[in-house]
């Protein structure tokens, strides 16, 4: 691969912008919604599934794989491309916010994280350096720099030295990555729900310079509220020629109001978990298939949904294999959750194009108010 990955924005309707990552494995539309595959798998769906409900790209993670199989084997086996069955981009998250959240008896220092596994217990050292080789041995598309992320709520001071660390890395993980050509490494701005600090890190970022530019530090417990009122700035403050990759997020109205505020890029395992605990999100709002109430109703999940669980199967089969605990209960569930936050990004990039954005939104708030209310048939 010689080409460079570039981005362009093709129309703006407000802050919403519609645009394309070119990458040597394949376009990226933007808005684009990345299905998560933390171990090289999507969990209950093929990756030609995946590829059916439309998704450009996927993203693993650079801490569960260097766990288990390992980098170094999975670079043996040809790369992640070849190892999982995907030849779209492929984006990986540093393993960061994994090792503060999941690995154990951590010791954060300035080189980085050392801490124990959470499979095993056995020991390993995560650094920017380190990052970044098990990413370049993993063959992703795009890379994320190594962070440190805090969970919220959190005081002041340690936002801000936790901010400040991550910039030290973000300069780290760029002189690691080197000169790449066909892979891209992003820089993720950190200041929790601090202005200033926000401002700050997006400045550090800018002098580093990267190829993309994630929000982080959100989604981490703050609230919907919070985390809009620091979409409302945060996205402007990154350079708007590159895309912008808002981290871990989330439920349709989340994905619709970072939309709003200028985002470019999301991911998270919502849909894929949500379909494994028996839970659909439909235009009208989320509807629990273990309720009762489907027992008996022959209806799909969405009347207007052409996904193999609303093209084929009622409401009350569904119902029936949650309820039996059949693998097919999930494997459904999840494919239709993805092909409905496909649609929904092609019904957001469509709007943009046509700079009616504003009208989309509305669309989509009236329908979650109004609900699942049609009758049975």
């Amino acid at each position: 691969m010689t080409a460079r990955v570039t981005f362009r924005v093709d129309a703006t309707s407000g802050k919403a912008r519609l645009g394309v990552i070119d990458t040597p494995r394949g376009a990226i539309r933007t808005p684009a919604f990345m299905p998560v595959g933390t171990a090289a798998t999507v969990k209950a769906m093929l990756p030609e599934s995946v590829a059916a409900t439309g998704a450009d790209i996927l993203l693993g993670n650079t801490y569960h794989l260097m766990l288990r199989p390992t980098a170094e084997r999975i670079a043996r086996l040809g790369g992640l491309h070849r190892f999982m069955n995907w030849d779209k981009p492929i984006l990986t998250d540093s393993g960061g916010f994994q090792v503060m959240s999941l690995a154990e008896l951590r010791k954060l220092t300035e080189d980085g994280v050392e801490f124990r596994s959470h499979i095993d217990g056995s020991k390993h050292m995560l650094s920017p350096e380190r990052s970044m080789e098990i990413q370049k041995l993993l063959g992703s598309d795009i890379v994320m720099c190594f962070d440190e992320c805090p969970a919220l709520p959190a005081d002041r001071a340690r936002i801000a030295e936790s901010m400040q660390l991550s910039m030290r890395w973000a300069a780290r993980s760029k002189e690691a990555f080197g000169d790449r050509p066909g892979h891209a490494l992003f820089g993720i701005q950190q200041g929790g729900l601090e202005r200033d600090l926000r401002a700050q890190s997006a400045e550090a970022l800018r002098d580093i310079g990267f190829d993309g530019y994630a929000v982080g530090g959100l989604a981490v417990g703050e609230g919907q509220e919070a985390m809009f009122g620091v979409l409302d700035y945060a996205p402007d403050m990154l350079p708007a020629d590159k895309p912008r990759y808002l981290m871990g997020v989330g439920k349709p109205d989340d994905i619709v109001g970072a939309v709003a505020r200028g985002i470019d890029m999301m991911d998270c395992v919502l849909p894929s978990r949500s379909g494994r605990t028996g839970q659909a999100w439909t235009r009208m709002g989320q509807i629990n298939i273990k309720n009762a109430r489907h027992a008996d109703d022959p209806r799909p999940l969405d009347e207007d949904c052409t996904c193999p669980a609303c093209r084929g199967y009622s409401r009350a089969y569904l119902h029936h294999v949650f309820r039996a605990g059949e693998m097919i209960s999930g494997m459904l569930l999840t494919w239709h959750n993805l092909h409905y936050y496909q649609e929904l990004m092609d019904g957001m990039r469509a709007a943009i194009a046509e700079d009616r954005f504003a009208a989309f939104e509305a669309d989509f708030h009236a329908r979650r108010a109004q609900g699942d209310i049609a009758p049975i048939g």
